[in-house]
C-alpha cells in the first residue's frame, strides 16, 4: 500500500522542525499555520479491487492522533459514495507541537528568543538562522550571553582568556564555545572594535577580539659552535616566542626547516647555520622574521603531496625557499622505505620548480606507485651528508662540521 498513512504525514511535519522551520517562528512572528498536507489517496479502481485495504487506510488515518482532517466523497459504482480523506490540517503551531511531542524544546528556544530579545536584539538573526544549534547551547546560553556583555564592556580586553572572570564561567568555556561566540561577538561588535580582521577564524579568535594571544614558540638549534651568541660553544636545542626569535642577530646565513624531530635533533653542526623544527603549513610566525628573508632557506619534508604542499606554501612568505632531499634520486634510493600516503592531495601547486612539479605530478597521479610516499625520518644519514657536502661544495667559506657530543 502506497497510501499516506499517519507516520509519513507526521515525517514530513517533523522535516519542518529539522531544518528548524518551526523554532524560527519564535523569532520571526511568522506562522505556517494553518497547514495543508496532501494525501496520496486511493483511486477509484482501488475502490474496485482493494475495498478493504482502503477502509482499513481510512480507518487508521481518522483514529489517529492528525489534529483534523479534510475529507471528500467518492461515487463507486459497486460501492455507492464513500467518505474519503483528501487532506491533513495542522490548524496552530500548537497542535503541531503536540503532535510532535517538542513542546518542551519549544519553551527552551522561546526562552533564549525572550532574554536575547532583552539583551541583545542583534544577536536574532543568529538565532533565526541556526535555531536548532541555539536550542543545542539552551543551557550554556545565558553564559555565553555573559561573555558577550563582558566583551562589549570592555572594549580593549588585552588579558588572556583565561582571565575573563565571571560567574559561573569555568576556564575551558570559552575556548570550548569559540566558534559560536566568534558568531555572535562579529554581530555586536563594530568592525572598528574588531580592528583589521575582516573574517573571524576560529583559530585567531583570541587575536581577533582583543585578548592577548599565547605565544608562537619557535623550536631551533644554532649549528655553527663558533657563533658567539651568549651559549658558545653549545649548540642547544632552544625554543623562542616569535617575537624573540624575529630580533636574534646571531650572523645566520644559511637555515633549514624539518619536520622530524629526531632529524632536527642530529642534524649536522654546519658553520653559519641554523635547523629549525617544524612548522607544518603554518607559517606566519616564520614570516614575520625579517632576518630569514636575507638567509638561503632550504625546507626538508616528506616526499608526498602534502609534503610538496607545504613547500608551495613556505613560497607564498619565503620565494626564495629551496626545498632539500625531496628529489627522484633521494626516493629512488630508499625504495625500501616507501610508504603509503592516506589522504593525498589533488589539487595543482603553482610555486614549483619545474623538477619538484613533476615527482609532484607523478606522486598526484600515482604514476609510480599507488599513494607513494617516502617520509623524512627513512633517509639515511649517510645520504644527508653527501647532500650537505654537495651544497656547501661551491659555496666558499660554508662547510658541514664533524659531529660533537655536545651538539
Amino acid at each position: 500500500m502506497s497510501w499516506t498513512g499517519t507516520k509519513d504525514l507526521k515525517a514530513k511535519l517533523m522535516r519542518l522542525w529539522e531544518r528548524g522551520d518551526l523554532l524560527r517562528e519564535a523569532v520571526t512572528e511568522r506562522s505556517h499555520f494553518p497547514m495543508r498536507l496532501s494525501l496520496k489517496t486511493p483511486d477509484s479502481a482501488d475502490l474496485s479491487s482493494r475495498f478493504d485495504e482502503v477502509r482499513s487506510w481510512a480507518i487508521e488515518l481518522m483514529s489517529g492522533s492528525l489534529p483534523r482532517l479534510e475529507f471528500r466523497e467518492v461515487q463507486h459504482r459497486v460501492q455507492g459514495v464513500q467518505r474519503l480523506p483528501a487532506s491533513a490540517w495542522i490548524d496552530s503551531l500548537d497542535d503541531a507541537l503536540d503532535w510532535l511531542n517538542k513542546r518542551e524544546e519549544w519553551n527552551r528556544f522561546l526562552s533564549q528568543v525572550e532574554i536575547t530579545r532583552r539583551s541583545f536584539p542583534g544577536l536574532l538573526p543568529w538565532l533565526e538562522k541556526y535555531p536548532l544549534e541555539a536550542l543545542a547551547l539552551a543551557d550554556e546560553w545565558p553564559r555565553l550571553l555573559a561573555v558577550v556583555a563582558w566583551r562589549v564592556d570592555n572594549p580593549r580586553p588585552n588579558i588572556y582568556l583565561r582571565q575573563v572572570d565571571l560567574p559561573g564561567l569555568h576556564t575551558k568555556f570559552i575556548e570550548k564555545h569559540r566558534g559560536v561566540l566568534a558568531e555572535l561577538l562579529d554581530l555586536v561588535l563594530s568592525s572598528e572594535v574588531i580592528g583589521n580582521n575582516t573574517k573571524p577564524v576560529v583559530g585567531q579568535f583570541a587575536t581577533r577580539y582583543g585578548f592577548l594571544e599565547k605565544p608562537v614558540m619557535i623550536r631551533f638549534r644554532v649549528l655553527d659552535p663558533e657563533i658567539d651568541w651568549g651559549l658558545r660553544p653549545l649548540c642547544p636545542d632552544m625554543a623562542l616566542d616569535a617575537e624573540s626569535f624575529g630580533q636574534l642577530r646571531i650572523g645566520v646565513q644559511r637555515v633549514f626547516v624539518m619536520e622530524n624531530e629526531i632529524n632536527f635533533l642530529s642534524f649536522p653542526r654546519m658553520n653559519g647555520s641554523m635547523a629549525i623544527f617544524g612548522a607544518g603549513y603554518g607559517w606566519e610566525a616564520l614570516a614575520r622574521c625579517p632576518w630569514l628573508h636575507a638567509c638561503s632557506l632550504y625546507y626538508w619534508g616528506d616526499i608526498d603531496t602534502h609534503g610538496f604542499g607545504i613547500l608551495s606554501q613556505l613560497r607564498t612568505h619565503f620565494d626564495h625557499a629551496e626545498s632539500f632531499l625531496m628529489d627522484r634520486a633521494t626516493l629512488d634510493m630508499h625504495r625500501e622505505f616507501w610508504g603509503v600516503e592516506d589522504s593525498p592531495l589533488r589539487v595543482d601547486l603553482l610555486r614549483l620548480t619545474e623538477e619538484e612539479q613533476t615527482l609532484y605530478s607523478s606522486l598526484r597521479h600515482n604514476s609510480i606507485r599507488e599513494g607513494l610516499r617516502l617520509e623524512q625520518e627513512y633517509i639515511r644519514f649517510g645520504w644527508v651528508n653527501k647532500r650537505l657536502q654537495d651544497l656547501t661544495r661551491n659555496t666558499v667559506g660554508l662547510k658541514v662540521c664533524p659531529q660533537s657530543s655536545d651538539c
